[in-house]
Formats: C-alpha cells, sequence, structure tokens
C-alpha cells in the first residue's frame, strides 16, 4: 500500500465524535513512546507535533489517509502513563480512551506502540489485555529501532513477545526516525483493511 497523501481532520474531547469516520485504525501508547514520530513517518508528512515532553497529545486527532488502496482514519489517542499529569487531567484521559474503545464502531486494528528499548510496563500489559477482554483486534509495534544494533533488536523483540504472551511474528519492529519497518506495517495495515472491507 502505498500512501498519496494524509491530512489533519479534527481534535476532539468526545469519543463519540470519532464514529463518523471509518475505517479508523487506532493508534495507541505510553508517553513518549516515539507515536508522532511513528504517525509521520507513516502518513509521509509532520502532521503531528513531536515533542521531548511527554504527553503532549491530550486530545483525540484524526487524520485521514489517501492511499493507492483503500482509504482510512489514523486516530491518534493521547499516550497513557504521563508522570506529570495532575490526578485529574489522567482520569480525564483515561475516561475518554475507555469510551473510545467501549463505544468505537469503526474500529479496525489498534496499533500498540512499545519502545522496544524497554520492557513492557504494567500500563502496556493492561492496555493488551483490555483489547483482549474487549476482543478488539490490535498489532504490536516496536519503535525506536534505530537505537539499537541488529543483535539487540532481535533479542529485545523476543523478550517483549514472551512477556506480552504473544508470539515474535506478531510484533513489528519500525523506527520513525530511519523509516525502518514503514513497508511492513503499510503492507500489514492493508490487509487488516481489505479484510474489514468483506466483513
Amino acid at each position: 500500500m502505498r500512501v498519496k497523501s494524509a491530512s489533519f481532520v479534527k481534535s476532539c474531547t468526545d469519543a463519540g465524535a470519532a464514529d463518523e469516520f471509518s475505517p479508523q485504525i487506532c493508534v495507541a501508547g505510553r508517553s513518549n513512546c516515539g507515536k508522532s514520530t511513528l504517525l509521520n513517518s507513516l502518513m509521509g508528512a509532520r502532521l503531528c507535533k513531536t515533542s521531548q515532553t511527554p504527553g503532549r497529545t491530550r486530545l483525540i486527532n484524526i487524520f485521514k489517509v489517501v492511499t493507492d488502496a483503500r482509504d482510512f482514519y489514523f486516530v491518534d489517542l493521547p499516550g497513557y502513563g504521563f508522570s506529570k499529569a495532575t490526578r485529574q487531567e489522567t482520569d480525564e484521559f483515561n475516561l475518554r480512551t475507555d469510551r473510545y474503545f467501549k463505544d468505537g464502531k469503526n474500529i479496525a486494528q489498534v496499533l500498540c506502540l512499545m519502545d522496544i528499548r524497554r520492557d513492557p510496563s504494567d500500563l502496556d500489559k493492561v492496555l493488551i489485555n483490555y483489547l483482549r477482554d474487549l476482543q478488539l483486534p490490535f498489532t504490536v509495534v516496536l519503535t525506536k529501532s534505530d537505537k539499537l544494533s541488529r543483535a539487540q533488536i532481535g533479542n529485545a523483540a523476543i523478550r517483549i513477545a514472551a512477556a506480552l504472551g504473544l508470539a515474535r511474528d506478531n510484533l513489528i519492529v519500525t523506527s520513525g526516525s530511519s523509516g525502518a519497518g514503514r513497508d511492513a506495517l503499510l503492507n500489514r495495515l492493508n490487509e487488516i483493511l481489505e479484510v474489514s472491507e468483506t466483513d
């Protein structure tokens, strides 16, 4: 699948406001996991603001992606685990995300982004188990692979897969900075969208 263009659609606080867009590829991950950088790489445009400060994404951001196959929407969720957020802000983020997952009718896939240099946190594991409970399809995407050697990447992927109870081939290794894994991830999305189109 080749991305032809991408554009920002809207930001919203109400999870229900995303329902009109279909199909959706949701992107979720811990704060500072490289979500914005990877999204910019996939879309071929700097539409997501990147920052060294975790927790910048606090709204549900929606982007339309036009491809040579099927068009779709990226739904960028607020990063979880932002330690500097107040308790009230954290509760708002969690409620917003919870409503999106429980009420979303057009979610074709959830991309669960994790920094390949770190073992899955308790919050990462909670997200994976939560998606399993809701029976939402997901793919684990490991980011920032450009920070490691090839041998380190292989070892880290095996370790993370085991910690999450997944097969190694259920993870896609990427780098938003170098572009590694971009084509593999876009091909996976194309397969997912083809299946969702026939459902």
